[in-house]
């Protein structure tokens, strides 16, 4: 099932997020991918604000050779940096959600970074393609 917002695209999964988690990160690395950073919104939530709520990770998603790319012609897109890949339990599913780096990206308004910003969506949406085909 696709998910798509005006700023990111995604899928939902038949599983818990501990499953999906692996598959994810499998999928990103096929795609030059890494795991920068994460964050833990659940547990950084319920111990700041005492909320408790569904499972829910951001990941920060890094290619290395394209962002090296982007912040040769635009050091400060170092901003928008990461690309971030949600995964959030609803509904005794997973969704996963990555950010448009081509919506993102057209607040920097740089034709040179267009093709690499273009590059990245294209990589990150053959991510969720595998992931769906992964699902079935």
């Amino acid at each position: 099932m696709s998910i798509n917002t005006p700023y990111t695209f995604g899928t939902s999964l038949a599983m818990s997020l501990a499953e999906a988690r692996p598959l994810v990160e499998a999928a990103l690395k096929v795609e030059g991918f890494g795991i920068l950073t994460e964050i833990d919104v659940a547990a950084t939530m319920n111990a700041k604000l005492g909320v408790e709520g569904p499972p829910y990770l951001i990941l920060g998603a890094c290619n290395p050779p394209l962002a090296h790319r982007a912040l040769t012609v635009e050091p400060s897109v170092g901003a928008l940096l990461p690309c971030n890949v949600v995964l959030r339990e609803q509904d005794g599913r997973t969704i996963v959600e990555a950010m448009d780096p081509g919506a993102v990206l057209t607040v920097v308004e740089s034709s040179a970074i267009e093709p690499i910003a273009r590059e990245a969506r294209e990589r990150l949406l053959r991510v969720i393609a595998s992931l769906e085909l992964e699902s079935r």
